[in-house]
């Protein structure tokens, strides 16, 4: 049988998952999910191979992947049957084939993050039905002053103070960081060449820090350039947290906009894209609900 290799195009709900890799011990997880899919159908299959690996409750809106398979199944007819196995917090958008030296992390020239966070103190209509999806900012904050901050961030540094227990090194090139109100929330854009262990959600719990006035935004650089987790601020949940983009080319600011104006929650979905035609039923019931991992 001709083994192929396949890029996949994968949109997940973190909720009920213990992160994207596999766990000898069991535990539900992404990458396991998606290996028992194509294990139900014809032929061998390799590792399923990610552009990153999310912590426990982050979402992805578009994680690219490989994998390798020996299937005859068409690209577009894979990527249903693949679907119909599938757990319903876990949908493959996109499926091609591609060449054999394709390496969905190793390729990977850049990531971006998305992290939505919802003002609730005068409006609380959703902290019930988005716990899972947005993070509540429950007092007022001085969005100007958390703006101004992250300019400190942007470029090439030792990113120590924002990382936790991490071993890599810590010089990361952060391409954007921009937060910005969109709608009724913060929404915090970040992309670059690599991130540290808990570094998006400790950038914006520094930045929340700054929005109470416990730092200010000039404070920011002198936290980074500290290079000692104590100075920056929590680890905040990782309900808030989408994986948005896996960049295979330089930086290219217009383009990247371009694809998450498209894939951002509250997009509008455009007829004939890849992964909007109805799913096919799911062969088991959705997960039992069970408590968010921190």
């Amino acid at each position: 049988m001709v083994r192929r290799r396949v890029r996949l195009t994968l949109e997940f709900d973190g909720s009920e998952f213990a992160g994207w890799q596999w766990q000898p011990t069991g535990e539900r997880t992404v990458q396991g999910a998606v290996q028992d899919a194509f294990a139900r159908l014809p032929g061998t299959h390799g590792a399923v191979v990610a552009a990153g690996r999310t912590d426990a409750g982050v979402h992805a809106l578009a994680m690219v992947a490989h994998v390798d398979t020996t299937t005859a199944i068409p690209d577009a007819k894979l990527r249903l049957a693949v679907n119909a196995h599938l757990p319903r917090d876990v949908v493959v958008l996109a499926l091609e084939t591609v060449a054999g030296d394709f390496e969905a992390q190793y390729d990977c020239r850049y990531r971006r993050y998305l992290y939505r966070m919802r003002p609730m103190r005068d409006d609380p209509r959703g902290l019930a039905l988005e716990r899972r999806r947005v993070l509540p900012v429950l007092r007022r904050v001085d969005v100007a002053a958390m703006q101004a901050a992250t300019r400190h961030l942007l470029g090439t540094h030792d990113f120590s103070s924002f990382a936790t227990q991490e071993t890599r090194t810590p010089v990361r090139t952060l391409h954007l960081c921009d937060l910005r109100v969109e709608g009724a929330e913060l929404r915090l854009h970040v992309a670059g060449d690599g991130f540290l262990r808990n570094m998006v959600r400790t950038i914006v719990g520094t930045l929340l820090w700054v929005g109470k006035g416990k730092l200010t935004a000039d404070e920011v650089g002198a936290v980074l350039a500290a290079r000692d987790r104590a100075r920056a601020g929590p680890n905040v949940g990782p309900q808030g947290l989408y994986f948005l983009e896996a960049g295979y080319g330089p930086w290219d600011p217009a383009a990247s906009e371009a694809l998450a104006a498209r894939r951002a929650p509250g997009a509008p979905l455009a007829v004939g894209a890849p992964g909007d035609e109805p799913r096919p039923e799911a062969p088991s019931s959705p997960p039992e609900p069970r408590t968010m991992r921190p």
